[in-house]
């Protein structure tokens, strides 16, 4: 079970929650960062941060499902920009908004960067996820 918690003595977060809690004895999925890239290798969305969000989001989407969880059962992110620019963090926090993952809503940083581990990647998104047990490969 996930509780989501937000604090009433905090600013009110506007599409995420402040923690999430997970009993123990949940099982939980560590993913690694998704990135922009196609299944082929190939860079998605070159210079378009929303586009490689899209991607990104697409590729998260892959790797909850491989696992048996999905979306809505994602406790926790990392949402990382390559800009010094709050606009294009807040544009690719606007796909992340119309993903599903502020269905929770998730716990997440949003964080502008230098720079990421592939030439031209403009994104990046780590995960948490509780792997319910009726999704459980």
């Amino acid at each position: 079970m996930i509780q989501r918690v937000t604090v009433p003595g905090l600013f009110p977060p506007p599409v995420y929650s402040h923690a999430s809690v997970v009993e123990a004895g949940t099982r939980l999925a560590f993913l690694a960062g998704s990135v922009p890239l196609d299944a082929a290798g190939e860079l998605v969305g070159e210079g378009d941060p929303v586009r490689q969000a899209e991607q990104v989001i697409a590729n998260l989407t892959e790797q909850l499902r491989a696992v048996g969880s999905g979306l809505e059962h994602v406790v926790s992110t990392d949402v990382y920009v390559v800009s010094t620019e709050t606009s294009a963090l807040s544009a690719v926090w606007d796909v992340v908004e119309a993903s599903g993952l502020s269905a929770g809503p998730h716990s997440s940083t949003l964080l502008g960067v230098a720079c990421l581990g592939y030439p031209g990647q403009l994104v990046e998104i780590t995960a948490t996820a509780v792997v319910p047990e009726d999704g459980r490969p």
